[in-house]
């Protein structure tokens, strides 16, 4: 009888347990998603962003000054929001946010969860950095209305850092923390020593590429290799000539068991890129410096060999950080033209255009893009004519004939170009 009884009450305070444990991580979890985002999302990139972007990585590379000693970089504000909420937007959707003061930073970030009807629902982190002798700990940390103890939050940041993800983005984020010796808070700036060790660049470049992306893009630079073999060098070659064949290569790839087929057209596209650009791939990955050489080739676009640059630059550009940044940095450099350059061309635009809805399809119908490419493919298929669009104006000209970049009668230029892409199957 008292074994029953026993037995009962066992049976009860584990199930009580349960019960309580299920409504802590359920109060948990309500008390740590918001309806509301705390960080205002990250406004669209605009061409001084990229100017920014520009003129801190010419101020702060590490490069300069030799190797093997200690380096301070000086980040203000604004170009590590700028930083923060592009890293938000693409890894988790959402923005963030960081003020800087003496010894302290407060540190905001949004991330949007889940939408359920009308409702959105927002993981929401309000967090104060300090100062210590080496990297920041945490002071105060408060995930949506749930507050967490600092000490458990250093115990979270610390294992996030020593035990990244053993993919290619978490042992590069390792190695880079590594070589960290102090950050520093200032009004508005970030101070930031490290140690750049003679090796560091080849480490960065080798956990870009790890080995199974490495044996990928080898497949499609040998392919163009051979391609060259058949043309004397520097010869006028039409990248619509090239395309096919690569992206047959990228179809076969796509086929075999454990192979992505947008892994595979990022890796087509890149090849080319790097090809009509004048480069290679050993600009980026340290084992293709071995790599036989391709036969140089011009590659053009409309006989011109600037167009292929801005369209599989721009293709490569959206395959890696979105289509809003490849626009963004098109606009960008026909600026700068504008200022002293060949001047703003509207045909330049457009290839950047075509280029960037060219790199969006092949990661998002990567499989039906290369139907349509192996499908018979002519120049006019995925650039249209553009001859009869403004080019080579000078600042002063862009100004006073379209007002400048947002204005109406810019805005109408876009929408021509717009209108022309719409019009081609390949690029929608």
């Amino acid at each position: 009888m008292l074994a029953n009884c026993g037995m009962k009450f066992f049976k009860r305070m584990v199930l009580g347990l349960l019960i309580g444990s299920t409504a802590v991580v359920v109060l948990a979890l309500l008390l740590g998603l918001q309806g509301q985002a705390l960080v205002a999302p990250t406004a669209e990139l605009v061409a001084g962003d990229i100017q920014q972007a520009k003129d801190f990585l010419r101020r702060n590379d590490p490069r300069r000054g030799g190797v093997g000693s200690s380096r301070e970089v000086f980040i203000h504000q604004d170009e590590l929001n700028l930083l923060l909420g592009q890293l938000a937007q693409r890894y988790g959707g959402g923005a963030a946010s960081v003020q800087l003061k003496p010894g302290s930073a407060a540190l905001q970030a949004s991330v949007k969860l889940a939408s359920l009807a009308s409702h959105s629902f927002w993981l929401n982190i309000d967090s104060r950095l300090r100062d210590t002798a080496a990297l920041p700990e945490v002071d105060r940390l408060r995930v949506g209305h749930l507050p967490l103890p600092a000490w458990a939050a250093n115990w979270l940041l610390h294992r996030l850092l020593t035990k990244a993800p053993a993919q290619a983005e978490g042992q590069l984020a390792t190695d880079l923390i590594a070589q960290i010796e102090q950050v520093r808070f200032g009004t508005q700036q970030l101070n930031l020593a490290y140690q750049w060790r003679p090796d560091s660049l080849q480490r960065v470049l080798a956990n870009l590429w790890p080995t199974a992306e490495q044996q990928r893009v080898s497949s499609y630079d040998r392919r163009l290799a051979t391609l060259a073999q058949a043309y004397a060098p520097g010869s006028a070659v039409s990248l619509a000539v090239l395309l096919p064949p690569m992206f047959e290569l990228a179809r076969q790839r796509s086929a075999l068991p454990g192979n992505d087929a947008a892994a595979e057209n990022r890796a087509a596209i890149l090849t080319l890129a790097l090809h009509a650009s004048g480069q290679s791939w050993g600009l980026l990955m340290p084992a293709a410096r071995a790599w036989p050489r391709a036969t140089p080739l011009q590659v053009t676009l409309a006989g011109r060999d600037d167009f292929p640059q801005h369209f599989l630059i721009s293709a490569a550009l959206a395959i890696e950080g979105g289509g809003a940044l490849a626009d963004v940095i098109g606009v960008y450099k026909e600026v700068a033209d504008s200022r002293g350059g060949s001047g703003f061309s509207f045909n330049d635009i457009a290839a950047d255009r075509a280029g960037t809805r060219f790199g969006i399809r092949a990661v998002q119908a990567p499989r039906l893009l290369q139907a349509a490419v192996l499908a018979g493919l002519t120049e006019t298929a995925f650039m249209p004519d553009v001859s009869d669009l403004p080019e080579f104006l000078t600042e002063r000209d862009f100004v006073a004939r379209y007002g400048g970049i947002g204005a109406p009668a810019y805005r109408q230029m876009m929408a021509d170009i717009e209108a022309r892409l719409d019009a081609l199957a390949l690029l929608h």
